[in-house]
């Protein structure tokens, strides 16, 4: 009986397996490998700071080296995170948590494909930075430069003039959202770092416990006490999604049942369980949540908590079938050319999110070989790849513009970035200081391509109709994120190396002579 089982599975695996080397046979064909290089290049782009000796962006130059200091804090480095020059915390940190998930899933495949330690880098750039923010137990530092002013002027941040006061929240005015986050930051990339540098894991995660804590005791919306950033980077969802996030990245990190009990005790308070979402961001974290909090069921020890664990388990698999058009009633729109369509502003974070947690749910039924109870019927974790693999393509061309929304990837990409450094000559071309204004009526306002292709950048792309604007002033569509980027990471290691099996099983047999 336990034969014929066991047979059973095998034979479910490899009919799996066939399905996703079908799916890869008949669409059409992407360098997965190329993309994935590309898409680690572009937060070397994106770096604050004083560029390292191997920085292989080489239009960039050093920038932000005062940071902090009128606050008296060292806080040079981290990311811009966009087309302009200012830090916000919230959005670096779930940069960097997305970054760590994706090598956490996909790592052996990023070493394969000879991008593990760019990977890695990326992640170290961030998480460096947030030790120099966490400058005590209970103050963050959340933000460096003000979006206001610095909107005021188009320069590259190699000249920038603007105000570059730095932000914190503390025990009178908190912000647990983003405490929350950087501390599943630092929890996520100390998994990461745990074999390769045991040392430096492990002052991450110090500073992850210290920073939970902060954000759990004293709770408050970051945007409350960091009112600069409304506009910006509010937190529209508030901070209980941020603070199960964090206990669950905790608990991945420790094993301590603390964090795991946190999560479970304020899964309905915090609306873990009651919130049924169909999009997952920066701001938004539930659908994160739910996933992480679904696939513990796959462990023995987690059963004794499947009651919770399971409701956990039906909100994720709403945002799931709701992606995947399964749902009754509430399902998430999608363009014509079949592209997921949340918002008309920087669409394309929603997708490559979308993306990435559609794969990781489909290795996880995969591997316990079960499938998703949707409203309109079953579906198999091949389906779940197939539909994340097309949100991909969708990105590298295959759309009705025949558009790589990637840039730097394919023969046609958006050359008008709606982005201060990449739009202006750089600094290693002219070494001239260039005014706030003297931007905008020297290179904002041109029609030519930008003179530096930010390579790797996922822009906000087309509209709900596939509607795209190549204009440096459209900056819903044109401006890029490194948020964007970040869930794309994963998913494209992922896509490369199911690629690299299908083409190694495909090889014609050559006879030895």
């Amino acid at each position: 009986m336990e034969d014929n089982k066991k047979q059973g599975i095998v034979l479910q695996q490899w009919c799996a397996l066939l399905s996703i080397f079908a799916l890869i046979s008949s669409s059409q064909s992407f360098d997965y490998s190329d993309a994935l290089s590309k898409s680690l290049l572009y937060f070397e782009s994106q770096r604050s700071g004083r560029l390292p000796y191997n920085q292989r962006v080489t239009w960039r130059h050093h920038s932000g080296l005062t940071d902090g200091l009128e606050q008296g804090v060292d806080l040079v480095g981290g990311y811009y995170d966009a087309g302009d020059n200012v830090k916000f915390g919230l959005p670096m940190a779930f940069t960097i948590t997305m970054l760590s998930w994706g090598v956490i899933e996909y790592g052996r495949e990023m070493e394969d494909a000879g991008e593990y330690k760019h990977a890695l880098e990326a992640i170290k750039w961030g998480t460096d930075y947030f030790i120099k923010a966490h400058t005590h137990p209970n103050v963050l530092w959340g933000e460096v430069g003000d979006g206001f002013t610095d909107h005021y002027c188009w320069q590259r941040p190699e000249d920038m003039t603007t105000s570059r006061q730095a932000y914190k929240v503390d025990e009178n005015n908190p912000g647990s959202d983003i405490a929350g986050e950087t501390a599943a930051a630092m929890a996520a990339a100390a998994i990461v770092f745990r074999k390769t540098n045991p040392h430096y894991s492990g002052l991450l995660l110090h500073h992850a416990q210290q920073l939970f804590e902060f954000g759990d005791k004293y709770r408050g919306k970051y945007d409350e006490s960091i009112e600069v950033v409304k506009g910006h980077y509010t937190s529209w969802s508030g901070y209980m999604d941020e603070l199960l996030w964090a206990a669950l990245w905790l608990y991945k990190a420790t094993n301590n049942e603390d964090y795991l009990k946190y999560a479970l005790n304020n899964a309905q308070a915090f609306g873990g369980t009651t919130w049924a979402i169909k999009e997952f961001s920066w701001d938004v974290k539930y659908a994160g949540v739910q996933i992480i909090a679904s696939m513990l069921l796959k462990e023995e020890k987690h059963k004794q908590h499947m009651h919770i664990l399971e409701q956990y388990r039906s909100k994720a698999e709403f945002y799931i079938c709701a992606c995947l058009d399964k749902n009754n009633v509430t399902n998430v729109q999608r363009t014509p050319g079949g592209l997921l369509y949340i918002r008309q502003w920087n669409n394309m974070q929603y997708v490559s999110n979308a993306a990435f947690l559609l794969t990781t749910y489909s290795d996880y039924l995969q591997a316990t070989h079960q499938n998703l109870a949707c409203d309109k019927g079953r579906v198999g974790p091949q389906e779940l790849l197939s539909f994340a693999k097309s949100q991909v393509d969708y990105i590298l061309g295959s759309n009705p513009t025949a558009m790589s929304y990637l840039v730097g990837y394919g023969p046609k990409y958006p050359q008008r970035l709606h982005h201060r450094g990449a739009s202006i000559e750089s600094y290693k071309r002219n070494k001239g200081f260039i005014g706030c204004t003297q931007g905008y009526d020297s290179w904002y306002r041109m029609h030519r391509p930008n003179p530096n292709v930010l390579v790797g950048a996922l822009v906000g792309g087309p509209d709900g109709n596939d509607g795209f604007r190549d204009e440096r002033w459209n900056y819903m569509q044109t401006e890029a994120c490194t948020y964007n980027t970040a869930t794309l990471v994963g998913v494209l290691a992922k896509l490369d190396r199911l690629e690299g099996d299908y083409l190694s099983l495909n090889q014609p047999l050559i006879a030895s002579s």
